[in-house]
């Protein structure tokens, strides 16, 4: 079995903000030369997520909107604030929408289903984070 790690890292300019990340996936897939495997992509961040959905900006602003109904950003609303920090509310988003994803490898290409895109989501942006991307198969 081969393995292949790549790190991606992103700065949104943006404190929210929803990014297509699976051209840089299929790039890291190919360049790993395995075509039978897996494919896991995570935020290595507290504040960020990487999910699977529907590449449509009207569904990506209703992602953004529900989680701000959810988790309103505020910093006298969470005791995480307490320790100086302002983005409790980031944490809560990047429950929300998970960590990371699992791929499966098949004949060398990432086996969506339909309208399957990789986006990572940023929750407390303006500033580097980086994503992992670990690729193991034949």
């Amino acid at each position: 079995m081969k393995s292949h790690t790549e790190y991606l890292t992103l700065c949104t300019p943006k404190r929210y903000d929803i990014v297509n990340i699976t051209p840089q996936v299929e790039a890291a897939l190919q360049k790993s030369g395995i075509k039978e495997g897996l494919c896991l992509v995570n935020s290595m961040h507290i504040t960020s997520s990487v999910f699977i959905n529907d590449n449509e900006h009207g569904l990506h602003a209703d992602f953004l909107r529900w989680t701000e109904k959810l988790a309103p950003y505020g910093i006298d609303k969470y005791q995480h604030n307490l320790t100086g920090e302002d983005n409790g509310d980031a944490h809560l988003k990047r429950t929300l929408l998970g960590r990371e994803v699992v791929i499966a490898v098949t004949d060398g290409r990432l086996d969506f289903g339909p309208w399957e895109t990789i986006f990572y989501g940023e929750f407390d942006g303006q500033r580097n984070k980086k994503i992992l991307i670990k690729i193991i198969g034949e």
